[in-house]
């Protein structure tokens, strides 16, 4: 899976595409399970992209903001 399939194109300029896609692959390999759902990869990256939508651009932020669970560095 793919955060970019979930982005509307033109949406968001190439550095914060960029900082997404960072943050969804460290979600996932964080989770530490490659087993997991479709829907939790769903939620995840859903949360990538509306944490983007209000601006943040930190990858590692956005990883927060997807698992807010997690301690994350």
């Amino acid at each position: 899976m793919s955060i970019r399939s979930l982005v509307t194109p033109g949406e968001f300029d190439p550095e914060a595409l960029a900082a997404m896609v960072e943050a969804f692959d460290a979600a996932y390999k964080a989770l530490n399970d490659p087993g997991q759902p479709k829907i939790v990869l769903d939620v995840i990256a859903q949360r990538i992209i509306e944490s983007a939508r209000r601006g943040e651009r930190d990858p590692v932020r956005l990883v927060k903001a997807a698992l807010p669970w997690l301690a994350y560095e």
